[in-house]
């Protein structure tokens, strides 16, 4: 029995960012715009994240999810005004769930305007 209980959660796996968009804003900030893929099962194991990090780990920008999205799936979520080091070229955006935590498919993409990353 108690094993049933818990399987759901296994099942739902992690959290996957499937498309993002970065735009410049103006006073070189940008937007992302990040799409998400994660079985939410409710409160109890949801989406509940996304960031945007730096080659060494270093938390550029963050996304708090702040409800499942159960009936919506794939769902896509903004940020705007994260300011990003000069001279960083790429970033990569990953996505947490509130069992897993971090581990889920994360993208590598370049910046606008700042080369080919």
């Amino acid at each position: 029995m108690v094993f049933a209980a818990f399987t759901p959660a296994v099942m739902a796996g992690e959290a996957d960012v499937v498309d993002v968009k970065i735009v410049a804003e103006t006073g070189g900030a940008y937007r992302f715009d990040v799409t998400v893929e994660h079985a939410d099962e409710g409160w109890e194991h949801y989406a509940d994240q996304w960031d945007v990090v730096d080659d060494a780990g270093n938390v550029l920008g963050s996304r708090k999810l702040l409800h499942p999205h159960v009936n919506e799936q794939p769902f896509t979520r903004s940020l705007s005004g994260v300011s990003l080091p000069d001279g960083l070229t790429h970033v990569t955006i990953r996505a947490r769930d509130s069992v897993h935590g971090f581990g889920g498919r994360e993208m590598t993409l370049p910046i606008p305007g700042r080369g080919d990353g």
